[in-house]
């Protein structure tokens, strides 16, 4: 009887990580397991790869040596070890990685229930995490795309093309070996070398299968790795992809036809591959840059789909550019910004995209420039709420690193001069898009921001981003929206991801934040549990500040102040009044002031807030600068799902949620916790239960303190110290 895998291994030049791949693999079950077997490819490796081979197959037998006695290659390897496979199934990994604990017991079972089913899978795809030199790991990166997909139970890849946008190496596929060798093609020579066969297989698949957990551990950014190696060798690629579409277009090509949509899909995505290898530094040789572009036209003319429509905005310029061979002109666009002069002429029909990249040439072209000088080492820039101005915790880490790191100059962007007044006196400042500002940029050793930088800045080497985000999530953040596409309103994902890689640092609230971060924004940063740096004001405010505050907004003495704050709701449009406000008024009288305050992304306010003299007072607090005023001020909030409530805890004030959409609201927006059963103060679902709530005064202290204990444990005044000290260089008194 046949064995159930074979796993196939490649080595050449890898004993120093060689003992790491063959301990997770045969070391991951007993010696007895005879379900698999492992053939090592000894590639004329110049190192003791191969005595270490054979010190292994030593000791276990399930592992089978062979020993080449010319070099092969990635491809020339696989496919020389291929006759020598038993196993129904063959996985192919690379050397100098591994597999995590349990991995070949958990694909083993996964196989054998594949066999039993009616039609079994042609490839297992399994989730993989990257790994990097210095220990720091990073999730799949297209794992949104396959988890929750027709994948999980079984599909074609028509059935779900946007497996096309993940990665089309071999070592995380696992193939039906009578499947594949029903295929008719082989592995590349040279680069690159399994696209050949990745592509095929996945077209071909009568059943493709995804198993969600990572089986792999891929080792990025090593020595001698080829993704990161100057070598004309990556050039092999054009003859890859002339294998995938020779593949496509053989009249005895197993499986379905092939859709006009996936030929398409499989062109655009060998352009992109192509343009990323010639577009990322070091990888092309300078003598051979021109005839890899030449490469690139000639792949357009050999396989551009019949009524190929290109791409819109920038990418589709840079397509028909390297259509052309235009290499010149591509160079400018990337440089620039600028739209090349051949295609000026049709600019009405360029997309906006490209408009503003015209716009905005020159100052990049500055700002490029900018970029050659040193960085700035005593030279940190601010920024919150996409350039509103002086606010959150990136404001309360400018006074405190003012104060301890005095030889940092910290300079805040803002977006026009109208909110360059806003700032407090003798706050340095540069306006978006002056050369102030792309000299700023492009020099500064430190950013901090509650939000991200724009992606058109560059982070450079030695420079320290600091991200400290704007709240205590309760509602679903980041990657975890890759589910709930009304939520995420648009957000792109991969973007985001590029903005988390370059986080230094995440300052972090409380643990319950840290815990949901982590997972929500993964990346390779520090993450800083010091609590938030905003909420230090609030720790520390003393009942003079207090009354000050209260005169300044104007409450008079004695009024119970209200502060009513609901939070952003995605795909409502705008300010969603959920709670009749002059209604309540009337309820609560004279003595309540309602300070109503809406999101920030919304505009025009809460609307008509008038009141007769018999109810309360209604004031719009929504352009207020400096919502910690509000909190002080306020002798109760009234929020709903708003951050705000995390914050105002930190006084240990009543807090009264209103709730009336709760179910819809976290059906859609997914939460992190359950918020009736954990509230930090009486839970409301009717206006009628609302008035009654603040009428009592404080209606649950005890839930209060439970939800103090659990979010605002490091709210002791000293977070922006623990953030400056950790971050900056300090000077020692």
């Amino acid at each position: 009887m046949s064995l159930l895998l074979s796993i196939v291994l490649p080595v050449h030049g890898v004993e120093r990580y060689l003992p790491r791949c063959l301990d997770s693999i045969l070391g991951d079950t007993p010696a007895l397991e005879s379900r698999f077997e492992v053939i090592a490819v000894d590639d004329l490796s110049p190192d003791g790869s191969g005595a270490i081979l054979d010190a292994y197959a030593a000791r276990d037998p399930r592992l089978r040596v062979m020993h080449l006695t010319e070099n092969q290659g990635l491809g020339g390897a696989r496919t020389a070890a291929l006759p020598q496979a038993r196993g129904q199934y063959v996985w192919f990994l690379d050397s100098d990685d591994w597999v995590p604990e349990r991995t070949v017991s958990v694909v083993l079972d996964e196989l054998a229930q594949e066999r039993r089913r009616e039609t079994p899978a042609d490839v297992l795809i399994t989730d993989f995490t990257h790994v990097y030199p210095d220990g720091g790991t990073e999730s799949n990166p297209w794992r949104h795309v396959l988890t929750g997909s027709p994948l999980v139970e079984g599909c074609t890849l028509a059935e779900h093309p946007a497996l096309f946008q993940t990665v089309m190496s071999v070592w995380n596929k696992v193939f039906r070996r009578d499947f594949l060798d029903g295929l008719g093609v082989s592995f590349g020579r040279g680069y690159y070398e399994d696209i050949s066969v990745t592509y095929p297989a996945l077209l071909a698949a009568e059943r493709l299968r995804y198993l969600d957990r990572p089986c792999y551990n891929y080792r990025r950014g090593r020595d001698g790795a080829i993704t990161a190696t100057a070598s004309p060798k990556h050039a092999d690629v054009f003859a890859q992809y002339d294998a995938i579409f020779a593949f496509l277009d053989r009249p005895d090509r197993p499986g379905r036809p092939v859709p006009e949509s996936l030929r398409t899909l499989v062109f655009d995505r060998t352009v992109r591959q192509a343009l990323n290898v010639y577009d990322t530094p070091g990888l092309v040789p300078a003598d051979r840059r021109r005839e890899f572009f030449q490469r690139i036209a000639r792949h357009f003319d050999r396989h551009r789909p019949a009524g190929y429509r290109y791409p819109g905005g920038v990418r589709g310029v840079q397509y028909r550019l390297a259509a052309r061979g235009a290499r010149i002109a591509y160079a400018e666009l990337r440089r620039t910004g600028r739209l090349p002069r051949e295609l000026k002429r049709g600019a009405r029909a360029v997309a906006p995209a490209v408009k503003k990249g015209m716009r905005s040439g020159a100052r990049f072209t500055a700002y490029n420039a900018f970029r050659r000088l040193p960085l700035d080492e005593h030279l940190a820039v601010y920024a919150a709420y996409w350039h509103r101005g002086y606010a959150c915790s990136p404001a309360a880490i400018y006074e405190k690193a003012k104060e301890l790191a005095p030889r940092i100059r910290g300079v805040w962007v803002v977006e026009n001069r109208r909110q360059a007044a806003t700032l407090p006196p003798g706050v340095p400042y540069v306006i978006v898009n002056t050369p102030a500002y792309l000299r700023t940029m492009a020099t500064a050793k430190y950013f901090v921001n509650n939000v991200n930088f724009p992606r058109t800045m560059v982070k450079r080497p030695g420079s320290v981003h600091v991200q400290t985000q704007h709240g205590t999530p309760l509602k679903a953040m980041g990657m975890d929206l890759r589910d709930r596409p009304a939520a995420a309103e648009g957000m792109d994902f991969d973007l985001l991801q590029e903005a988390i890689d370059r986080w230094d640092f995440l300052v972090s609230p409380n643990p319950h934040t840290s815990e949901h971060f982590a997972r929500a924004f993964p990346g390779r940063y520090e993450m800083l549990d010091t609590g938030y740096p905003r909420n230090d004001r609030l720790a520390d405010a003393t009942p003079a500040e207090v009354r000050a505050v209260r005169e300044r907004l104007g409450l008079r003495p004695g009024t119970r102040a209200v502060l009513y704050a609901p939070t952003h709701r995605g795909g409502k449009g705008g300010y969603v009044p959920l709670l009749e406000v002059t209604e309540l008024a009337r309820r609560l009288g004279p003595d309540f002031t309602l300070l109503v305050r809406t999101h920030y992304f919304h505009t025009g306010g809460p609307g008509d807030l008038t009141a007769d003299g018999e109810a309360a007072a209604i004031v719009d607090v929504s352009a207020h600068p400096t919502v910690e005023d509000l909190y002080l001020a306020a002798d109760v909030l009234v929020t709903d799902y708003s951050s705000m409530m995390f914050d105002y805890a930190v006084l240990d004030r009543p807090v009264v949620i209103f709730a009336p959409d709760w179910e819809e609201y976290q059906q859609e927006r997914g939460v992190y916790f359950d918020l009736f059963a954990e509230p930090p103060g009486a839970v409301t679902e009717t206006a009628d239960e609302l008035a009654r709530a603040l009428l009592a005064g404080d209606p649950a202290p005890g839930a209060r303190a439970r939800f103090r204990a659990k979010f605002c444990v490091w709210d002791d005044g000293g977070a922006a110290e623990r953030v400056v000290r950790r971050v900056f260089p300090v000077e020692q008194p």
